[in-house]
């Protein structure tokens, strides 16, 4: 009679989890739209908790108004600044596509200018008509993503707001809720903290430090447009494996089809070894101030992380592969723990 009863317990919470799951599933499937807000947020609130609990429990401000100012501080030095690079790239996007057909025969003769100087062209006259096309095609996007991305950011701040205010609230159900024990949620929530704080202010600090140390070398060297070259070294320093190389090596090229060979050799040495060292370096450095993260893991991480999530998986991809290797040890001290405890009680001295 008691294995039937524990059959049916067993049963009814099977189903209940699947129940579960299945709702789960279906939200997130009806929410996607809504998921880079909601990361957002979570990102910020990271960020902030600390200063919103120092604010409204030492300070004793309300939690509106410790919200709202760590809200308007948080678009002002992080959002803003990312929304004048964009502007920049878009600006310049949009006049390529006002002018496509003279920056195609810009292209066309700068692949002549290169074939004759070194036996080779970048692409053929007919390659280059496709991009044409392409290039057009380009402002529909452009508005489409600009629209998506303030709904996205309305989002973001909505959800934050409640978030902060609700801190202690929130904090204190998921310790209630996830069924682990609290030493186990201590450690979850700590590596996703320390690995959230090293990608959201170390990836970007450090292609900023980046940018900067290569806008010194493009005002040096007389690069057209060196805010533009800024900007892109910027974002391109974001990305991993060749990062802010797909700025300055572009550059080098231009400078030698343009028979400014010392120009393009300086700008090679400058790109490889300065701006490349600035990267090692800083990396290093904010790795130990921030958390020592595996390079490995921050690599990997952000490649899928892109994939997932688009720019946001900058930061969730590596937390979302450092969470893994976490849950792994979770899962041993968990569930297994016990097991070694008792075999440790059990084994004759």
């Amino acid at each position: 009679m008691s294995n039937h009863t524990l059959d049916q317990n067993i049963l009814r919470q099977v189903l209940f989890i699947l129940l579960i799951i299945g709702l789960g599933l279906l939200l997130f499937y009806e929410l996607s739209f809504f998921i880079p807000a909601v990361l957002g947020s979570l990102t910020l609130y990271i960020l902030m908790r600390k200063r919103m609990h120092y604010l409204t429990e030492v300070r004793k401000w309300s939690g509106p108004k410790a919200a709202w100012l760590l809200m308007i501080l948080s678009f002002l030095v992080i959002l803003l600044p990312i929304g004048i690079l964009v502007n920049l790239l878009t600006s310049k996007i949009v006049y390529a596509v006002e002018h496509s057909s003279q920056i195609l025969d810009s292209l066309k003769r700068f692949s002549e200018e290169m074939r004759q100087r070194f036996g080779f062209a970048i692409a053929d006259d007919a390659t280059i008509n496709q991009i044409g096309p392409f290039i057009r095609k380009i402002i529909p996007q452009i508005l489409s993503i600009t629209v998506n991305t303030i709904s996205i950011i309305g989002v973001l701040y909505f959800v934050l707001y409640f978030m902060l205010i609700y801190s202690r609230v929130m904090e204190d159900k998921l310790y209630e809720y996830i069924p682990l024990r609290d030493s186990n949620v201590d450690l979850i929530a700590k590596d996703i903290d320390t690995t959230v704080r090293a990608s959201a202010i170390g990836i970007p600090l450090i292609a900023l430090i980046q940018g900067v140390v290569a806008l010194i070398g493009y005002l040096f060297m007389g690069v057209q447009d060196p805010f533009l070259w800024f900007a892109i070294t910027c974002v391109t320093a974001m990305l991993p494996v060749v990062g802010a190389a797909l700025a300055y090596v572009p550059l080098t090229i231009i400078f030698f089809a343009q028979g400014k060979n010392v120009q393009g050799l300086i700008m090679l040495i400058y790109g490889f070894g300065v701006i490349g060292l600035v990267d090692n370096l800083f990396r290093f450095i904010l790795n130990k101030k921030l958390g020592n993260i595996h390079p490995l893991v921050t690599v990997f991480g952000v490649i899928a992380g892109i994939s997932m999530f688009g720019f946001i998986g900058l930061i969730f991809g590596p937390m979302l592969l450092s969470l893994f290797i976490v849950l792994l040890k979770v899962y041993s001290n968990e569930f297994f723990s016990k097991k070694r405890e008792s075999k440790r009680a059990n084994t004759p001295e």
